[in-house]
Formats: C-alpha cells, sequence, structure tokens
C-alpha cells in the first residue's frame, strides 16, 4: 500500500530579516555577521511547538495529524546520514547530494564548496529529500519511507560541538579535496511518504 501524508504549516512572513550567512549558536540559532552589511529579508523563520511543528509568529502550533506527520518526519531524516536537495540553477531544475542533521527543528546541510551550490541556494526556497530505499535486503518487505521539506535556506556557520555531530566528511569530491560549507533549511512544509509491504490488499 502506498500512503502520502503531506503536511502543510504554512510559510511564515513578517517584517524580521535573515542574513545571507551566519553562525549557528549552541542551540542553532543564527546571528549574522555585522560585517556583511544590510541583511537580504527572509521574513521570520517558522517558530517550533512543542511536537517539532512549525507554525509563523503570532500563532499557535497546528495540532493533530499535521503536527504528527511533520515529527515523524523529521525522525526519519534523523536516522539517516545523507539525502538530495533539489535547487535551480540557471535556470534549470538541478539535485545535489548533502550530508544533513536536524537541529532544533531545522535541517542543517554540509555540501562541498568547490561545486558552488550552496551560491546559487544562499536565501532561496529549496526542497530536501532523503529515504531508506537503500537500507532493506532484497527479498526483504521492510516498509520504505521517503520525506521532503521545503522552506528558505541560507549559509550559516556551525558551532564546534555541531561540527563534530557532522563527523568527517569525504577526502575528496571529484578529484578535489572536500571543503565543506553549511547551509540551514528552515522548513515550511514537510511531506511523507510510506510503502507498507505487509498490510491487507
Amino acid at each position: 500500500m502506498f500512503f502520502s501524508r503531506p503536511s502543510d504549516t504554512g510559510t511564515a512572513t513578517g517584517s524580521g530579516s535573515l542574513g545571507a550567512s551566519g553562525a549557528l549558536g549552541p542551540s542553532g540559532s543564527l546571528a549574522p555577521p555585522a560585517s556583511l552589511g544590510p541583511p537580504a529579508s527572509l521574513g521570520p523563520p517558522a517558530s517550533l511547538g512543542p511536537s517539532g511543528s512549525s507554525a509563523p509568529y503570532g500563532s499557535s502550533a497546528p495540532s493533530g495529524p499535521s503536527a504528527t506527520d511533520k515529527f515523524r518526519a523529521m525522525e526519519l531524516l534523523s536516522g539517516v546520514s545523507y539525502g538530495r536537495l533539489a535547487m535551480s540553477m540557471r535556470a534549470l531544475p538541478f539535485l545535489a547530494v548533502a550530508r544533513h542533521l536536524v537541529i532544533d527543528g531545522r535541517v542543517v546541510l554540509r555540501m562541498h564548496r568547490g561545486l558552488g551550490f550552496h551560491e546559487s541556494c544562499d536565501g532561496s526556497v529549496i526542497a530536501y529529500g532523503a529515504d531508506n530505499f537503500n537500507s532493506s535486503a532484497p527479498g526483504h518487505r521492510e516498509d520504505l519511507w521517503s520525506v521532503q521539506f521545503t522552506g528558505p535556506v541560507q549559509i550559516v556557520h556551525p558551532d564546534f560541538d555541531q561540527h563534530e555531530r557532522f563527523g568527517a566528511g569525504p577526502a575528496e569530491v571529484n578529484g578535489e579535496q572536500f571543503d565543506p560549507v553549511y547551509l540551514r533549511l528552515d522548513p515550511h512544509l514537510s511531506h511523507m511518504h510510506t510503502l507498507s509491504f505487509d498490510a491487507s490488499p
């Protein structure tokens, strides 16, 4: 059976602004450096309720299946290390692989600076997805899932503890020495899909 449970928590709006790059504090908060000049206005990030759901400022976190599904999607994403980022590059759709962590309800991505993908993503809206399609052995009827999160993204600088959580990166990317760069995704929309093989027809 195939289930699709999109969870639309809405896009936050307001007059707040986020810089083009910044630093992640111990809790994952962003503080733009003064040397970057006037920050680009992206609106305030979504606030996170007790269930890990996202809601615009000034409103309560959603309850019911939507909040539950988003919390479950975040749990599933935390169980794998890599996913795919979908973005627009030179007016064309593009997919890129990234390492990720879930920090305070947001998704922090690590990519190779030399590819230049972070420059196309910074300040724009992207989608990021992951799945467990390669985790089950052939013939094993394990339930499969995929999750996707959509929202604005920006360059950030994790602190020491968050660097440690990411672990070691690859030695090289396309023959170049790996040079990490980090992006933070504020998920405003989430989707979760599951394929169950033991359900009754």
